[in-house]
């Protein structure tokens, strides 16, 4: 087997108002839950029935990509979503129980609706999909000479 993959792609609504922290070393760390929901049939032709499931996701998103989230999205509003699993494990401080539980960390976004908001994703353009990625440490700038590989 050539290597591993760990990429996630979903889009739903947000479940809460986003959570911005910051670490110690003044990183942005933006939380929130995404709900996924997953329109299906069952049974045959006359006895055929539409059901709908939801899956409830955790995300966090660093950096840029954790300011631009926290300032124009909120409950309720949809988000296309790209990222990686991640395993949080932890010991519960009351109990001594080893916990954990699976997220997804966001690495880019696109907004999915526009509402007049202003901002990106806020003009009118239709509800299309508009993708936003974090800027890359230094991008915009001339690199060093001795940071060129060649």
């Amino acid at each position: 087997m050539a290597g591993n993959f760990n990429k996630v792609l979903l889009m739903g609504n947000l479940t809460r108002d986003v959570e911005l922290r910051h670490t110690t070393n003044n990183n942005a760390v933006a939380k929130f839950g995404l709900a996924v929901n997953r329109r299906f049939s069952v049974g045959e032709g006359a006895n055929r029935e539409q059901r709908e499931e939801t899956t409830f996701v955790d995300c966090e998103a660093w950096g840029r990509t954790a300011e631009v989230i926290a300032q124009y999205l909120s409950k309720g509003r949809p988000v296309f979503i790209e990222g990686r699993l991640k395993l949080d494990q932890w010991q519960d401080k009351e109990s001594g129980q080893n916990r954990s539980r699976l997220l997804v960390v966001v690495e880019n976004f696109q907004f999915v609706d526009s509402r007049g908001q202003g901002g990106p994703g806020g003009e009118d353009d239709g509800g299309a999909p508009r993708r936003t990625q974090a800027p890359r440490p230094g991008a915009g700038q001339k690199p060093d000479e001795d940071d060129i590989p060649f």
